[in-house]
């Protein structure tokens, strides 16, 4: 298995799942690069290269680990914006959230999500899930070019 130069957009407005997130990836060796935005506002705008992200040359991101339940614009708002654009509907999304709403699991579906996962309380747990997410999506899923 060849690694490849990876990276992971992680929305989530969480300072300690982010961190938490952050670390597990790092540790495994699962992800070389991961940008952390707060916010669905900001993950748009980092997605399409506006607002403070305008000036990004990189291209776009392998994987977008994404929360439901943020402030400005949530989860939900940002998988139909991602999947109805054709520059980003290919982009793999995985929703990471605490809801275990049915509400939330249907309508993530229905706009698209590509992988529902609801984060562990438990710290070692959490890591566990997150690393299982990282290596099937970032080392085992194939995507085209």
């Amino acid at each position: 298995m060849t690694l490849r130069q990876v990276e992971i957009l992680l929305v989530e407005d969480s300072t300690a799942d982010a961190e938490m997130t952050m670390r597990t990836l790092k540790r495994r060796g699962i992800a070389n690069h991961v940008v952390w935005v707060r916010d669905g506002v900001e993950a748009l705008e980092y997605l399409f290269r506006e607002g403070e992200h305008a000036g990004r040359d990189t291209g776009d991101p392998k994987l977008v680990l994404l929360d439901i339940k943020m402030p400005r614009m949530d989860g939900l708002q940002v998988l139909e914006k991602l999947k109805k654009d054709t520059r980003t509907q290919r982009i793999p999304v995985v929703m990471m959230t605490s809801s275990r709403e049915e509400f939330d699991l249907l309508a993530s579906y229905t706009l698209g999500v590509n992988s529902y996962v609801v984060k562990p309380v438990d710290f070692d747990a959490f890591a566990t899930v997150v690393a299982q997410v990282g290596m099937y999506w970032m080392l085992a899923n194939e995507v085209p070019d």
